[in-house]
């Protein structure tokens, strides 16, 4: 393993290890009322998360032992099963704010459109890469990954989850556009999804009908939440504005956040970042984004040195994805779009999202493992 970690971004290694242990205190901070509130203790969710980020750690090391050409098999089978889990689920999932978005096997419950995000990453770069040769023989071959990609929006949008499912269709799309597609037919593709977003639109609004929930509807009156404190669409936003503000610039009161008594209801989850400049300050705050800024940069120089365009691929998929979620995510705690209940990488609670993380971690250090071996063959070459 010691030979492994020499040729791993050491960097990456070291703010990914650095950021899960502070997510995993914030954890056990921001949830202790509401664990002491449902189980009598205050350490529940951080002994959860403690166990998933375990199974992932272990997960991870048995990831980055494997080469990267032996994944190749694996991308459809995985693909088929996580589309059969998902539509299953909107038969027999649980539905947890009005969404269907968790399927139980006994006690159990994983998150299916997790698994997605890193599903079509894979898929997308293993298919460029084995059909090289043939992408640009018509549109159609070289858009199958823009149809396995619609499938996931499309299941994971019906649960309904609109944050995923924006996430998993821009990850598709950043994928397209970074591939050896021909530019001609990335501009085909381009002008004919905009040709059926305008088309979906003009029959809604002919039609009369909405496509939202009401829910759905009511989080884009996501402006001045502080007017509507009382209301659903402005409590939570607005609370977070209050833990903002309660830690000003610099704040040394680790433990001390006072929007974590329950006023924050998901303080341990989406509003995690809040509760961080509540008790570290706006300094700090700014100091995460530093750090998720370095670590998608750090992404994208292995993507870049990488030794073909899977593993290039891999790289550019797993630095969008967690990008969009920090952005998202922030948009949304901020009140600058609607909320839409995506988590924070490496910082919030939840055991899909940490797994399916720290797998796909894992393979962009096992792509720098590559990387570092190619090189070395060149030296000696």
């Amino acid at each position: 393993m010691t030979r492994l970690i020499n040729k791993m971004d050491k960097v990456l290694l070291m703010l990914t290890f650095l950021m899960f242990v502070f997510g995993l205190f914030m954890i056990l901070d921001a949830s202790s009322m509401k664990s002491f509130l449902y189980f009598g203790v205050n350490t529940k969710y951080f002994y959860k998360q403690l166990v998933i980020l375990i199974i992932s750690f272990i997960s991870a090391i048995f990831i980055i032992n494997i080469p990267l050409r032996k994944l190749k098999n694996l991308t459809v089978p995985v693909s088929i099963i996580i589309i059969c889990m998902m539509a299953v689920l909107l038969v027999y999932g649980v539905r947890t704010n009005n969404s269907k978005s968790w399927l139980y096997i006994g006690t159990f419950g994983i998150q299916p459109s997790e698994f997605a995000k890193l599903a079509i990453i894979l898929f997308t770069a293993v298919y460029y890469k084995v059909n090289y040769k043939y992408i640009n023989y018509n549109i159609i071959t070289s858009s199958i990954p823009l149809g396995v990609g619609a499938i996931f929006t499309g299941l994971t949008l019906l649960q309904p989850d609109g944050g995923t499912g924006l996430i998993i269709f821009f990850i598709t799309m950043m994928l397209y556009y970074a591939s050896p597609v021909l530019k001609e037919y990335k501009i085909k593709i381009t002008l004919i999804l905009f040709g059926f977003i305008i088309l979906v639109l003009l029959v809604f609004q002919i039609s009369g009908k909405n496509f939202l929930s009401s829910m759905q509807r009511d989080r884009f009156n996501f402006l001045k939440p502080c007017t509507r404190y009382q209301e659903n669409t402005g409590y939570q936003v607005c609370n977070g504005y209050i833990a903002i503000n309660n830690g000003k610039l610099i704040s040394i009161s680790p433990g001390n956040s006072k929007q974590k008594y329950l006023y924050l209801p998901e303080a341990y989850t989406d509003f995690i970042f809040p509760i961080i400049v509540e008790e570290f300050g706006l300094l700090i705050g700014i100091l995460v984004i530093l750090l998720y800024m370095i670590i998608i940069y750090r992404i994208l120089v292995i993507a870049k040195t990488s030794v073909n365009v899977m593993n290039a691929l891999i790289c550019y998929g797993v630095a969008c994805y967690i990008f969009l979620h920090v952005i998202i995510n922030l948009v949304g705690v901020l009140g600058l779009l609607p909320l839409t209940g995506v988590p924070l990488p490496f910082l919030s609670y939840g055991g899909s999202f940490a797994l399916t993380l720290t797998i796909s971690l894992a393979i962009v250090q096992r792509v720098s493992i590559e990387n570092y071996n190619h090189m070395q063959k060149k030296v000696l070459n």
